[in-house]
This record gives C-alpha cells, structure tokens and sequence, in this order.
C-alpha cells in the first residue's frame, strides 16, 4: 500500500455526480500536460483540480512514468487519485490496489532488449515492472536526466533483475534525430507489441493492446461512466488515441504541429494554465 497524502483534493470511490447535465471523469497526461515547463503545477491549475474534487469528478492522473514517479507530485500537492502508469499497463486505485495490468513476458522483453543491442541503436533502454526501474548504466547522461525529472531512482539491472511475472514496459530514451528510424524498425520486428513514440526522443514499448485509450475505457467502467462524457488532455503522440477516444478530447498547445492537425479540440499551453482554462469552458470548474 502506498500513501499518496491528504484526500481532500479528488474524489475517490465511486462519489461521482452530474454536471450541467453530464456525469463526467477528467483523465489528464503528466508532462508536457498536467505540469509545466518547470515540471510543476501551477496555482490556477490545482485549485481547478481541487474544483473537480468539490463538485465530485474523478481526476485521474494518465502517464508513461511509472507509479514512483507520479508518487512525488502527489506528495507536493496531497494528491489522491487513481493513476494510470506506463501508459496503459498499470491502473492502480486511490488506495494503492493493482486494478490492471497487462505485461510482456521476459523471454519477449529479452528478446526486444537484444535486438537493439544488435542493431547497434543509439538509445538507453529502461525496464520497468510495475513499480521497480532498472537500467544498464545509472550513470549514462540520458538516465541521469530522466531521474531529475520525474525525481525517482533507478537500480542498474537487468530482466534478469525483476523478480515479478513480467515487465510492465521498456522505455527508450533516443537520440531525437533517429527517434522515428528506430520507431519503425522496432514495430517492424516486433508487430505484436503496442510501439508508440512519446516525444521527439522517447519510444515506448508495452504488451499488445496497452494504451493510454483502452486504459480510460477501464476507469471508465470502474466509475460506471461512458467514455464519450469523459473529458482528457494530453499534448503527444502517445496521447491521441485517448483524445479521440473521449467525448473531449484536449490537445494542449504546446503540442507537435502534426497532431494539432489531426486533434479537434485545443487547449491552451501548459504554460498558460490550459486545463484550467478548458474545465472552466465545460463548466466544470
């Protein structure tokens, strides 16, 4: 059991109720989203947040970190709400209780790990089950990086390492110039794994079937609510599917130019309070 800090900002259980006619969740994406360039949530941003809590709307926070590296914003702002890990693989309640998860088996995460290897790919690769990260080289510039970001640590290993029944996800963290050659030929080898790039230099490699949309689809049923009142944000590539899966889906205006094109709805950036912003307009908060 983990403890995430005080409950009195967000909903918990199944406390849901109709807005302006709606009965509605919000599902919102971590970086680039939820918090801004300084990775922090700002004032006008929480208190929106808080606002969902008194009006009895779940919040749910929807990421490709994993749950110790959401762990630290809840202790900031005494979150307490449901989480969607590694985009997808990992549902865990307010209370801390698994809800979900769908892994790849080791012998396939081996199998992914030497390949890369091979192929010589510029990248440094994470395993992540559940809530252990392991990496080859904590000291690789890539990693040391990623640890300051989302403030959590990581344990030099391998698959050999993890100790569970399977890997929640592999996370890649590649050089921004071959991100996309090494995305293809990834999916190319291994077209039974959901394969999808989270940023300009981050590939994401989970079990066939995990996004961050099927997982929505989960909390949805889990509150008795329908996707299409639902309401996300999200600002990358690994969010879209959730975006069009949702009634309102939110892409944020500090998101790649190709998917503002192919997104209905926009937010403001994640520096100009763009949640806020698009909760007030839906009226609920």
């Amino acid at each position: 059991m983990i403890e995430y800090g005080r409950p009195d900002l967000l909903c918990t259980g199944l406390r849901c109720r109709y807005i302006n006619g709606m009965r509605s969740i919000v599902f919102s994406d971590v970086d680039g989203t939820l918090l801004d360039s300084s990775h922090r949530i700002s004032n006008v941003t929480l208190e929106s947040i808080r606002s969902l809590g008194r009006r009895g709307i779940p919040f749910v926070i929807v990421s490709a970190r994993s749950p110790s590296g959401i762990f630290p914003i809840f202790r900031r702002y005494g979150f307490r709400t449901p989480i969607i890990a590694h985009s997808g693989a990992l549902i865990i309640d307010e209370d801390g209780k698994v809800l979900f998860h769908k892994g790849i088996s080791k012998d396939k995460a081996r199998s992914v790990i030497s390949f890369m290897e091979s192929e010589k790919m510029d990248l440094a690769y994470n395993i992540f089950s559940y809530d252990k990260w392991y990496v080859r080289d904590k000291s690789d510039a890539r990693i040391m990086n990623e640890v300051r970001i989302v403030e959590a640590e990581a344990e030099e290993g391998s698959v050999d390492s993890v100790t569970s029944d399977s890997i929640s996800k592999i996370f890649c963290i590649c050089d921004p110039e071959m991100t996309d050659s090494i995305e293809l030929r990834l999916k190319d080898a291994f077209g039974d794994l959901s394969i999808v790039k989270s940023d300009d230099y981050l590939i994401e490699i989970m079990a066939e079937g995990v996004s961050k949309a099927n997982a929505a689809g989960i909390m949805c049923r889990h509150y008795g609510l329908a996707l299409e009142d639902a309401v996300a944000f999200g600002d990358n590539y690994n969010d879209e599917e959730m975006l069009h899966a949702v009634g309102h889906g939110f892409l944020m205006g500090n998101a790649p130019q190709p998917l503002r094109e192919r997104v209905a709805l926009h937010a403001d950036d994640n520096d100009h309070d763009g949640i806020a912003k698009a909760l007030v307009g839906l009226a609920l908060a």
